[in-house]
């Protein structure tokens, strides 16, 4: 990486859309001039390592939305790439439990949402989930087949050997300060660990996949939006090795539509392991995981933000109930115990929390679907929410093509 050098496309950010997006320009355009910055040491290392490695169906998603349709897409391809670089998954399957009246009602219409969407589920009564779940208690479930789980960091890691394989650069420790676009070209100074001075970098094109600095990386770059990113942090917990059998599959409540999140489930991991989680509370640092984390400049962004004000009048009571279990663990138990009544409190071992990156518009609605903007030479993705892990291939090649790679 030089100052003299000029790239055809520079992509900022190393999480997993980012590196699919990379990896597909590659493979489209051999040869091409690529390189991806990395803030971080490694790959992979916010939301992508953070989250609970699930390889989703396209359960929940409107039918029709991008969300549906690039799910669906991109847990077939992901099961493709991982075949091809050797990175084993599981196809686990998933219940989505009900556990009264109101909620066997939501579940039918959950039921005709997937069916829509394409994907085959099966109605499992309530003796049937106890037979194949003994540990779990329900009046009825859903079963997805198609649901498995998959470490993400891995599949990054395969990526980035991808991208340089072909040709392209990675440069980790490579904090974006400035980006300044002109008619011909992109300027993109950058600050590299244990480096005193910034470099410049420039590109004929620029591809920002930035995570949960999207909204600042936007503006620094002049992009006009309403849009603000608001950390939540999605705390687990991580069951005891001698309950690691606890269950066989998967187990999701039954989502309720009022809530903006899944709800608390059961995920088993690639490691053997099997976690509880996650709440939603907000976050007070973009990419502070310990417990109690405090960032000011990001406490002055939510402060600021009229939109995350309405967005919190419109939550208040759902979010004081978050928060209260988040410092109650008998609180946070008893949303599990609800399908998965033997746990205890003293089941709830330690485990690092994640951070869901939420757009909130001024008017302080979340931004439900992905979410790209654009300029002459930049591209910018400010939402790309969960299922983005699964969805990651189908993505890169969508903002891939809104990249037009002439002088």
């Amino acid at each position: 990486m030089s100052s003299t050098d000029v790239y055809d496309v520079v992509v900022v950010g190393g999480g997993i859309v980012g590196l699919s997006t990379a990896m597909t320009l590659l493979r489209r355009t051999p040869g091409l001039g690529l390189l991806v910055l990395e803030k971080e040491h490694d790959v992979a290392r916010h939301q992508t390592g953070h989250n609970s490695g699930v390889i989703h169906a396209g359960v929940y998603y409107a039918p029709g939305s991008l969300k549906a349709r690039l799910c669906t897409a991109g847990a077939r391809a992901t099961r493709e790439f991982c075949d091809e670089h050797d990175i084993p998954y599981r196809d686990t399957g998933k219940l989505i439990v009900a556990t009264d009246e109101a909620e066997l009602a939501r579940m039918e219409a959950l039921h005709e949402r997937a069916t829509a969407n394409g994907l085959s589920l099966e109605r499992v009564d309530a003796a049937e989930l106890r037979r194949r779940e003994p540990a779990i208690a329900g009046v009825g479930a859903l079963y997805s087949p198609s649901t498995g789980i998959v470490d993400y960091r891995q599949v990054c890691r395969a990526m980035a050997r991808e991208i340089t394989r072909m040709g392209g650069e990675i440069r980790l420790g490579a904090k974006v300060e400035n980006i300044a676009e002109s008619l011909s070209e992109v300027r993109v100074d950058v600050q590299l660990s244990g480096e005193s001075e910034t470099v410049r970098v420039r590109s004929r094109r620029l591809l920002v996949c930035g995570g949960i600095q999207a909204d600042r990386l936007a503006r620094l770059a002049g992009v006009s939006t309403d849009v603000r990113m608001v950390p939540f942090r999605g705390e687990y917990y991580r069951l005891p090795e001698h309950r690691n059998d606890i269950v066989s599959t998967l187990i999701y409540p039954v989502p309720d539509p009022a809530l903006p999140f899944l709800g608390v489930h059961l995920t088993l991991m690639m490691d053997g392991g099997v976690t509880v989680g996650p709440n939603a509370v907000l976050g007070l640092s973009r990419e502070g995981y310990p417990r109690l984390s405090v960032t000011p400049r990001d406490v002055a962004d939510i402060v600021r933000f009229g939109g995350f004000w309405r967005f919190a009048r419109r939550q208040f009571r759902n979010g004081m109930a978050e928060q209260w279990n988040s410092l109650y663990r008998p609180g946070y138990l008893a949303l599990v115990r609800r399908y998965c009544p033997s746990l205890t409190v003293d089941d709830l071992g330690p485990e690092e929390a994640g951070i869901r990156a939420q757009a909130i518009r001024a008017d302080g609605s979340m931004v439900e679907d992905f979410l790209v903007l654009s300029t002459d030479r930049t591209v910018h993705v400010l939402n790309a929410p969960s299922p983005a892990a699964t969805s990651a291939l189908p993505i890169g090649a969508l903002i891939a093509d809104r990249v037009v790679l002439t002088a």
